[in-house]
Formats: structure tokens, sequence, C-alpha cells
């Protein structure tokens, strides 16, 4: 009898435990009873949470963190989905400012400019000419229009990203326009490929021995690319180009080794190197690994014969030159090359070397100043530095040390010389033009940096005289040296 009883009672209060331990989990948790909550301190509350009722803490928390995520992921969402549709809208923007210039093309108009002055440090003045018209389609942005300057017969030429030809005798003349040359540019590059993306464009222009060479990214097969070159005789009434370099080697923009593509990095410089052979620059296209590939055109400056058509590599292991000049009182090149993130680079190439004993080699992606876009801390990019690891030594591991390396990058751009050995090299995103000069031993000092607030594509040197392709607002701009 008595253990009955007392079974009963312990029955009732096991009842009892579980009544009040479900009515004070439903009270801690429920704003709905918030008078009895108002009974413990919040303090006190969740001291019970843990140590009484930790199930119900950590039911609460795992809630709030899942909103937390969900509102991030609902951020993220929101951001790519804006990021598309600007790039959709930047894209269809592009293919728009390249069917207005190739309208241009079609129409054979003269093109007029305005002109501005700036005063810029060490007593310089920076005349622009800007582009009223014709130049719509950038290469990095979308608007306004880039470009690349020579000169014939003491006319400066200048072509755009599309395939506008112009000309004009003195530049300075207000009375005088840009007059058009019609030519059969866009035959090899036109709308088609403008609309796959606004970096589909051409890279460079070089005038040598009365014959026009144009550069440009090359569609070899089905969204396969490379730069190639074509030439015509170079007159003010109509140029019919024609194949010169267009390589059968090609990297795909999406079926590739690293999954990685961007036309940026395509280099396409030109420049006059003797009576038969021109210089010519190429990217990798971020196909790394083809810098180092002898068997590749890419990430090397090649020597092409324009008699024969063959070439030959002069040296390898470059990101994407930018820039080339071939000073001949001296005997060697200068290049530039952009480089990742930091490590734009000025390199020296001997010519008394080219191809004595082996390619002259620069390290490209094996080392570099820079990093990659990300560095080492980001997870995506492991496997990236065990494949091409940037060494921050050029010398160590075989390769030639560039004379300078920028960290952070400028953007460099075209090199040109203006006396014995003085040189000046221009910027993209730094908006500067760089001058200095090199020693006997070919190491450079008296650095100087010259801001013009606007993106450098091209640089010439005439007559004492800096000739500038200027991005931000499709205009020549003009430096005169004579006072400097």
């Amino acid at each position: 009898m008595f253990f009955k009883i007392k079974s009963k009672i312990a029955l009732a209060l096991i009842c009892i435990i579980v009544i009040i331990y479900f009515v004070v989990n439903f009270t801690i948790g429920n704003d709905k009873i918030s008078n009895l909550k108002l009974l413990l301190s919040n303090e006190k509350r969740q001291l019970i949470k843990k140590y009484i009722f930790p199930y119900k803490l950590i039911s609460e928390q795992e809630i709030k963190i899942y909103r937390q995520t969900e509102k991030i992921n609902k951020q993220n969402n929101y951001i790519d989905e804006r990021n598309k549709k600007i790039i959709s809208q930047n894209h269809i923007m592009s293919q728009l400012y390249s069917k207005l210039e190739l309208l241009k093309i079609k129409e054979g108009s003269e093109i007029e400019t305005s002109k501005y002055e700036i005063n810029l440090s060490d007593n310089l003045i920076l005349k622009k000419f800007k582009f009223n018209s014709g130049f719509y389609a950038g290469i990095w942005r979308v608007f306004p229009g880039s470009g690349y300057i020579d000169f014939h017969n003491n006319n400066i030429i200048v072509v755009s990203a599309s395939g506008i030809l112009t000309f004009k005798k003195n530049i300075t003349d207000d009375n005088e326009n840009f007059k058009q040359i019609r030519n059969s540019i866009n035959e090899f590059i036109n709308i088609n490929k403008f609309k796959k993306k606004n970096e589909f464009s051409i890279k460079d222009l070089l005038i040598f021995k009365n014959k026009i060479y144009i550069s440009y990214t090359n569609e070899v097969r089905e969204d396969c690319w490379n730069t190639g070159i074509i030439y015509g005789n170079m007159n003010y009434e109509n140029i019919k180009f024609k194949e010169l370099f267009l390589s059968k080697q090609c990297i795909h923009s999406r079926d590739n080794i690293d999954k990685e593509f961007n036309a940026h990095q395509s280099g396409g410089r030109m420049i006059s190197f003797d009576k038969n052979h021109i210089l010519f620059s190429t990217g990798d296209y971020v196909s790394r690994h083809l810098a180092q590939n002898k068997s590749s055109i890419n990430g090397k400056i090649l020597k092409i014969n324009i008699q024969t058509l063959n070439y030959e590599i002069i040296s390898m292991g470059h990101r994407n030159p930018q820039g080339l000049n071939f000073d001949k009182e001296n005997n060697f090149i200068l290049e530039t090359e952009h480089g990742p993130m930091g490590g734009d680079e000025i390199n020296l190439i001997e010519v008394s070397k080219i191809n004595t004993q082996k390619i002259l080699n620069y390290g490209w992606p094996i080392s570099s100043a820079g990093e990659h876009y990300g560095g080492k801390e980001a997870e995506t990019n492991r496997v990236k530095y065990e494949k091409y690891p940037l060494y921050n030594s050029h010398k160590k591991y075989g390769f030639i040390e560039p004379l300078k390396s920028f960290v952070p990058s400028i953007g460099i751009s075209e090199i040109a010389k203006i006396s014995k050995n003085k040189y000046v090299v221009s910027s993209l995103k730094d908006k500067s033009l760089y001058f200095f000069e090199l020693n006997k031993q070919k190491k450079i000092f008296n650095i100087k940096r010259v801001e013009l607030f606007e993106r450098v594509r091209d640089l010439k040197f005439k007559n004492d005289k800096l000739y500038l392709f200027l991005e931000n607002s499709a205009s020549i701009g003009v430096i005169n040296l004579t006072n400097n």
C-alpha cells in the first residue's frame, strides 16, 4: 500500500515537472505571455535557456542564423541580378555604339573636333582635340571611343576601335576637319565580332614603308580567338586590306585549360624593326601556360618578315604586352606589359642576345611582382598559385628581371623615346605619363610622373611633341616638349 502511494506521488511530481517544463519553455520563447516573462530578467531567462532548456536556445539561434543567411542570400542574389543587368545593358550599349561607328564609316563624312587646353605639372600644356562624332565605341569602357595613332607624310592618321580610319594634315588647323579614308577593315572585324564583347576590337595601327598595318582580335573559328594583322597600301582614297599574320592557333573563350578568358589580354602592339621586319606583341588571353610554351605564339614578342610572312619568337614569358619601342641607337627594345594585381613591367630586350642561345624569357606566369586577383588568401586561388606561383624574383628562377615593376599597377600602355637616353611611358588606370632616363648600366633613374587625368590608350613622339589618344573623352592630346 505504501509503495503504491509512493509511486503515485512520484508520478504526480513527474507530471508537475513536465507541465512546468513546457509552460516555462513556452513562456520563454513566446511573446504572447509577456506578463510571465516580466517576472524574469532577460539575463535570468538566458541562463534558463542555456542550462535548463539548451535545445530552445540552439533552436532560436538556428532560426536567427537561418534568417540572416536568407537575408544575405537575397542580397547576393540581388547584387548578382543587378550585375547581370548592368552587364547586359553595357553589352547592348556596346553593340549600339559599334553600330554607330559602322554607320559613320558607311556615311564617310568628315569628323569635327573641339579644342581644349589644360595646364599640367612641370609647365607642360596639354592641348586636346576631342572627336565630336565617330569615335563612340570604347575598348575598356563602352563609351566613349578608343583609338590608335600614327603618321604618314606628316599627316596624323587615327583608327578607331571599330575601324574608322581618318586623317588630318595639321591637327591645330581649326578650318580643317578629320577626313575619313574608305577601307575594308570591316571585312575582317565587324559587328558580328563587336556584338560579342567590346574588347574584341582593333589593337594597334602601324604605317611603315608606305604600307598600313592593323592588328585586331581575330576569331579564328567560332568563339576561338587570337591576335592577327592585316595590311594594305597606304593611300587616302580606298585601302583594300589583306591578311598578313592570321595564326591558326587560338584560345577558346570557354573551352580552355583554366576556364578563364579575357580578350583585353591580347597584346597587339606593332613597331618597325628593319626594312624587312616588324615586331608584334601577343597576350595570353588568360591562358597563362601559353606564355611559357615555345610552340605557342601567345605571351610572346614576334619578329615577322613582311616579305615572306615567316616569323620567329624573340622573347617569351609576357602577360599582356602593351608597349614597344626599338631604340636603334642603343640597340635594344623596350617593352611594357600589364601585370596581374600589381606588377606592371618595363622590360629591356637586348637585340644582340636575341636567339644567340635560347629565347629570352621574362618569367610570366612563374615570376611577377604582382598577385593573382584576390591574392593568396582567396581559397579559389589555391590551385592557381600551385600552377602559376608568381615568385617575386625573376633572376632566382632563371628569368630576366624587369627594369621596373609598378606596384600597384598603373595600367601601363605605350612607350616612346624622346631623346638620347630619355623615355616616356603612358598609363591607362593611373591616367598619367612617366618620364624617365636610363644610365650606362641600363638602369632607370630620374623617373617623374605627370598626371593627365585621362586614360592614355596610345602614344607617339614626333617633332618634339607627344601625341596621345585620350580614352575618357575620345580625344587627341598634344604636348609640346620643346621647353622641357
